[in-house]
């Protein structure tokens, strides 16, 4: 049987999780056990975790862990947002005994796939007082999508909660057909792929790390870290990476998806 890891990310030490099979992986200031992954050493931007969020592991294991990996499948999750082994057991997980249901191995349908997200959320619908507070810049040069759910696509929400106009301008320096296809993405679509969290099998997890990270550096180009703040714009590399990863792995794979399950008091 074809062999899965998958990297569990998490700011703080969970030792619900300790002795389940995720492989652990610390990021942020916590002084973590021995049974934590750390990423503040060799090739790293542990700096940037303020930014960045998950992916400072993710950097991390693409400099570090990837050249040696020896699994087929390659997954990434985060610490209160969890694979599991299937929906049907959604109801009966709680902090005691989630390691009996989180996702162990790969799925016997998943051999005609390459990659396995999380089902998509929708971006529309938002409420008509908070688009007039948030969003009244796109309104101006759009009234439509005050009446229409259809113009709320990926771009709007973004321009709403993460700045106005930074997907847009992340998107410029872009490389290649990518600058097309993904400013097309965003401004016809309203749902993506949530969390930065997918698996896939190994020869994507080097394309997509290959393609993400060279990005977001040329992106810190244009927005910098210094006026980055509060929850809008604080993490924006990683919402950035949110939208894109939906893009590149509804592009680039032949995909389905999981469930997975919040876990509250993590």
């Amino acid at each position: 049987m074809a062999k899965l890891k998958i990297f569990c990310v998490t700011d703080k030490q969970v030792p619900a999780l300790e002795k389940s099979n995720f492989i652990l992986s610390g990021v942020g200031n916590f002084n973590f056990n021995d049974n934590y992954i750390k990423s503040n050493y060799k090739d790293n931007i542990f700096h940037k975790e303020k930014y960045y969020s998950e992916l400072t592991f993710h950097y991390w294991y693409w400099k570090n862990l990837l050249k040696e990996e020896d699994a087929e499948w390659v997954g990434f999750c985060q610490r209160r947002r969890l694979w599991l082994q299937n929906v049907e057991d959604i109801n009966k997980i709680d902090h005691d005994n989630i390691s009996n249901f989180i996702l162990k191995k790969p799925v016997d349908n998943w051999h005609n796939y390459d990659s396995i997200l999380c089902e998509p959320i929708k971006v529309s619908g938002s409420k008509k007082t908070k688009m007039i507070k948030r969003g009244w810049r796109s309104l101006l040069k759009n009234p439509k999508i005050f009446f229409n759910t259809n113009f709320e696509t990926i771009n709007f929400h973004f321009d709403m909660h993460h700045g106005y106009g930074n997907l847009k301008k992340a998107i410029s320096v872009m490389d290649g057909i990518d600058k097309i296809d993904f400013l097309n993405f965003v401004t016809t679509k309203n749902s993506f792929n949530p969390h930065i969290m997918f698996i896939t099998k190994k020869k994507f997890v080097k394309k997509w790390f290959d393609t993400l990270f060279p990005w977001l550096e040329r992106c810190e180009k244009i927005f910098g870290f210094k006026k980055l703040e509060g929850y809008d714009t604080t993490r924006l590399y990683a919402y950035l990476a949110e939208r894109y990863l939906s893009f590149w792995f509804q592009k680039n794979t032949k995909y389905r998806y999981h469930p997975w399950k919040f876990m509250e008091k993590f």
